[in-house]
């Protein structure tokens, strides 16, 4: 029997945690379910200002005791993305979870009709992100020897969908990119998993998606075989923050499908 690497498992309750894409949608979700499991420093990363005092009104409503901080930053510019994790280690201390939960604005689009221009930004502003953000992390949660990272992309990683040519491409690489790093990092006790969601009701993406003639077409089909129900964002906050307690100590390298049966990804 191979021994088994000493590492660092924190507890929710002294881990302090970074979430991108935090003040809406999954991310805030995710964030709310944090606090209520016992975190108490927890930074969220967004775009927008007064989304992110919304966001850290709703997550102190639920843990007035808690720590919580926004940092303003698009995860997806590298200088941002840098400032935003030395301002979140500097007010946490640490940083013990990543979940990167930055989703891209595309909708599907078939690829002949897809715009030349479209492609190189589309294939960025979907992945870039949790590269970016898991790589700045790293260094503090290898000299800990001990981290977790989630990232969030997409059942289009494994599930040839007209429409998603290009958001596949960009989401099989987030999926990748988890599991290979999953390895590298597993010596050094960080553990990498990635959530593949289909559709997420109350979500801006979802939105986008009903408002687009042919992508509503093609998920209103998708949502019918969903026989346990759409995906709600509090769906995938709960398996995230299972992964990231010690609780899922031994798993990594997953990606793992949240789509109530539209598929068997």
């Amino acid at each position: 029997m191979a021994e088994a690497t000493h590492v660092r498992v924190v507890s929710l309750e002294k881990a302090g945690v970074l979430v991108t894409g935090g003040t809406s949608g999954v991310g805030l979700e995710t964030a709310i379910q944090f606090v209520q499991a016992g975190v108490r420093r927890i930074a969220v990363i967004g775009r927008n200002e007064e989304r992110g005092r919304q966001a850290c009104n709703a997550i102190s409503a639920h843990a007035p005791d808690a720590q919580v901080e926004f940092i303003a930053a698009d995860a997806n510019e590298g200088g941002q993305a840098a400032r935003a994790v030395d301002q979140a280690v500097k007010r946490l201390g640490a940083i013990d979870v990543l979940v990167n939960s930055t989703v891209g604005p595309a909708v599907p689009r078939l690829f002949h009709a897809m715009p030349f221009d479209d492609i190189g930004p589309t294939v960025l502003g979907q992945m870039l992100a949790p590269l970016l953000m898991s790589h700045l992390v790293l260094p503090g949660m290898r000299e800990r020897n001990g981290g977790v990272i989630i990232n969030i992309a997409s059942d289009a990683a494994k599930v040839a969908t007209p429409g998603e040519s290009v958001i596949g491409a960009a989401m099989a690489a987030i999926v990748m990119f988890s599991r290979t790093l999953a390895i590298e990092a597993k010596r050094q006790g960080i553990r990498v998993n990635v959530i593949t969601p289909s559709l997420i009701e109350g979500t801006a993406t979802y939105d986008r998606i009903f408002a687009d003639s042919f992508s509503k077409k093609l998920f209103t089909g998708a949502a019918a075989l969903a026989h346990l129900g759409v995906a709600q964002p509090e769906d995938l906050a709960g398996l995230i923050v299972f992964l990231a307690s010690p609780a899922a100590r031994r798993i990594t390298g997953q990606a793992i499908s949240v789509n109530g049966g539209i598929s068997a990804a």
